[in-house]
Parts: C-alpha cells; structure tokens; sequence
C-alpha cells in the first residue's frame, strides 16, 4: 500500500483533516436572510491554475472530499474544468447550490465526475422562498430538481428551519423522498461567531423549532443512519443540551474563494496556502475560538461534523444510505 493511500488513515488516527469545505466563488444570486458569509471584501476568485495546484497538496496531505460551494458556485463559467481538474486528482466531490441553474450541460458534467449534489430548498411556497431567499426563484429551482429526476449519484435537498418556513418543512421533507431525493433538515443559527447574519424575520423560539424537528423525526421520512442522527443533534441543540465537541479545523477545514484556510465558515482563518503549507496553517489554529464556539453554541453545521460523527457512530455511517428510490 502507498503512502499516499496510507495518508487518510494516518489523518483519521491522528485527527488531522479529509475535508475542505471551499468557496470557489464570490458571486450570488440570492440574497438569503441567514448567509453572512462575505463575498467580495478584499479577495479575489483563484484561478483554475491555482486552484489545483492548491489541492495537489491539500490531496498529499490526506484530505479526499471537498464540499464546493460559493456564493452560487454554478455562476463561476470553469467550474465543469475544476470539478474534473478534482476528480483526476482523487476527490470525492459534493456540489452545495441553490438549484436555480441546473441546466442538461452541468447535469452531464456532475455525472461525468461522480459529484453529489445537495440543494437548497427551505419551502415550496413561492411567496416564502422569495422572503428567505430574497428572489422570486422558486420556479427555477423545482425545474433543476426536476431535471435531477434520473440523476445516479448521490442527491440531497437540504433545508434549513426558521420561523418563516417552519409550517412548511415536513412538506419539503416529503417532496423530497417524492424526487427521490434524501431529506437534510438543519436548524438556522443566528449570532455565532462569523457565520449566520441576524435576522428578525428568520429568528424562532427554541421549543418550537425543535418541535419542527421533532415531527420530521416521527415521520420516519428521513432514511436511517447519519442524517437522521443529525435531526436528533438539532433536536438536542435547540433544547440546549449539548453534543459532541466539534470537529472543525480537525477533520475539516474550510477555504475561501482567495485560498485562506479557517477550522470552518464561522472562525477566522489562520494562513493562506498560496503562501503556507497546510501542517503550518493548522499549527496556527486557536483552538481555543473553536472550543468557545462550540461550547456556546453546539452548532451542529454538518460541514463540521460529518466527519467525526460517522467516525463516532460507524453503524449510523453504515446504514446511512446515498440514494433512494422516487416516491415514499
């Protein structure tokens, strides 16, 4: 066996990271009342050059998946050469967008690479969407699911709970089985660290928020295994008991669209891998910002989790499944 295969064990045993979380893009065409991630401040885009040259050696260093996301990744025109420029490398590659530009071109080239894909979608209410999302774009985006129908890779709808769609979440869980897409329900977090804008519209009480969660989970719509785990961490979290300390700048990292490396979306980061290598950026991580946030806030953001909760629970890991049939 090769070093280089040897490298995610090594990685696994010593809590080093197999994620990035990258933004490839600063560009958005919505206008979400929970996104505070900034976009445009003092950065630029990297090249599709600098982009791979980044991930030689973020691959030498162990990591194997990466998240790609922006702003609305599929707005960057080379983002089909990047995912193939990953892929060749070894990448096991998830696409996260809003859904509003699923067109047959990008369809082919997320087959021809193998690539998740994990949309947003909070509500089907088109009044709702366009509070939540600031755009009328609802229309666009049950049209990209509908062309995802005969997708064969991994897909998911993720939405994410807030006052103004908490009626409507079990309804979004259930068109999702119908598409045959697998439900990912998330609790909105306002106020911690950098990440989640405050949002008096979006804010809800706790009780009733975990009460959202709380049908989803009695409605056994969400498949067994990690992401049914995951409604049980909302559910704890919102009635403010605690989990499992969090795994950012652990097993997973997060990069923006200039290359500069954070434990996650929420901390600041610590170094840039155009001008350091990865072991030095890590050393230079403030553990104790993670902790702090982490003990303030149990965020449950799964970019931060996936990893290390699979790790703890390897029998939710293994009856979690990547795909299931349309209809309920």
């Amino acid at each position: 066996m090769s070093f280089s295969s040897l490298k995610p064990i090594i990685n696994i045993a010593t809590g080093k990271p197999l994620m990035a979380v990258y933004e490839i893009n600063l560009t958005c065409n919505s206008q979400c009342g929970y996104c505070d991630l900034p976009l445009n401040q003092g950065r630029r885009e990297l090249s599709r050059e600098q982009i791979q040259a980044m991930f030689e050696h973020l691959y030498a260093e162990g990591l194997r998946y990466v998240f790609l996301q922006g702003g609305e990744p599929t707005l960057r025109k080379d983002l089909p050469d990047v995912m193939s420029d990953l892929k060749e490398l070894g990448f096991d590659i998830t696409l996260i967008t809003n859904g509003t530009r699923i067109t047959a071109e990008l369809i082919e080239s997320l087959e021809q690479v193998r690539a998740s894909i994990s949309i947003s979608l909070d509500t089907l209410h088109k009044e709702r969407y366009r509070r939540i999302r600031g755009a009328d774009q609802l229309g666009l985006v049950l049209r990209g699911i509908e062309r995802l129908r005969d997708y064969s890779q991994p897909k998911y709808i993720t939405c994410i709970v807030s006052e103004i769609n908490r009626d409507d979440v079990l309804d979004v869980v259930r068109f999702s089985r119908e598409q045959g897409f697998i439900p990912v329900v998330g609790a909105y977090h306002w106020d911690i660290e950098r990440y989640g804008k405050v949002d008096n519209e979006l804010q809800y009480q706790k009780q009733m928020a975990a009460s959202v969660f709380q049908k989803v989970l009695n409605s056994e719509l969400v498949p067994s295994g990690y992401f049914n785990n995951y409604l049980k961490d909302n559910i704890d979290w919102l009635n403010d008991r605690p989990l499992h300390a969090c795994d950012a700048g652990r097993y997973s990292i997060a990069i923006d669209a200039s290359g500069n490396v954070a434990p996650c979306l929420a901390l600041k980061h610590a170094g840039n891998l155009l001008e350091s290598n990865l072991t030095d950026i890590l050393n230079k991580f403030d553990r104790q910002a993670i902790k702090r946030c982490s003990d303030n806030s149990s965020c449950n953001m799964m970019c931060s989790r996936v990893v290390g909760s699979n790790l703890r629970n390897p029998i939710a890991a293994i009856r979690t499944p990547d795909r299931i049939p349309a209809g309920l």
